[in-house]
């Protein structure tokens, strides 16, 4: 069976992965870009931003593993727009024409519509499901690839809780943003279920990575 695995998530040192008071000019509330920093430094970002330079060390070796083998997305509303994105018919997601999944992905949301066929392969459909029912879905769509789960914080968060993530890795970023969305709560013992290894880089970040080990 494909697995289900998240990338890139980054948190807080407080465990917050999107600040307070979110908007359509504030994807990720006061928190701004600081959790995710780290990335626009690699040189993966530079070369999809079209840039020369970036830096060439762990940072960019864990950012690439976002990709390779990934046959579908699941996303929440929260990733996908703005509080109220729903009611705007015209919206089609922060990405632009061309958005960077390339593959079915999945919004999970009350509000749902019509697939949205993007260019690059990218079709956004959208469903009112569990978290359970929605990787069944994906998983029919990848065509034996992975799943990755994209986010935000409660999505992951409720997935962890059914126990369907196979690969976690989280970035622990220095910093405190004291509110906002937290990815722990309400999981104690998940360690448990994992063999977990980190790897500290010069950047200041922590990776941290799960790999389930019971099924």
């Amino acid at each position: 069976m494909s697995l289900a695995r998240v990338h890139n998530f980054s948190v807080s040192l407080d465990g917050f992965a999107t600040g307070e008071a979110l908007s359509r000019e504030a994807p990720f509330g006061h928190a701004g870009e600081r959790l995710h920093q780290w990335m626009f430094a690699t040189r993966w970002w530079h070369e999809r931003s079209g840039d020369a330079g970036g830096t060439s060390g762990a940072d960019d070796v864990f950012v690439r593993r976002f990709e390779p083998g990934i046959g579908a997305e699941i996303m929440g509303a929260g990733k996908y727009g703005y509080p109220g994105w729903h009611e705007d018919p015209e919206w089609k997601g922060w990405w632009g024409p061309n958005p960077p999944f390339h593959t079915p992905t999945f919004v999970l949301t009350r509000h749902t519509r019509p697939p949205l066929a993007m260019e690059g392969g990218t079709t956004f459909h959208f469903l009112d499901a569990s978290p359970a029912d929605a990787l069944k879905t994906a998983r029919e769509a990848a065509g034996g690839k992975d799943v990755r789960i994209g986010g935000g914080a409660t999505v992951i968060r409720e997935f962890l809780a059914a126990r369907l993530i196979d690969h976690l890795h989280v970035v622990v970023v220095p910093i405190v943003l004291g509110r906002g969305v937290r990815l722990w709560d309400g999981l104690e013992g998940l360690e448990r279920d994992y063999a977990v290894d980190t790897v500290t880089t010069s950047s200041g970040v922590t990776h941290l990575t799960f790999e389930r080990t019971a099924r």
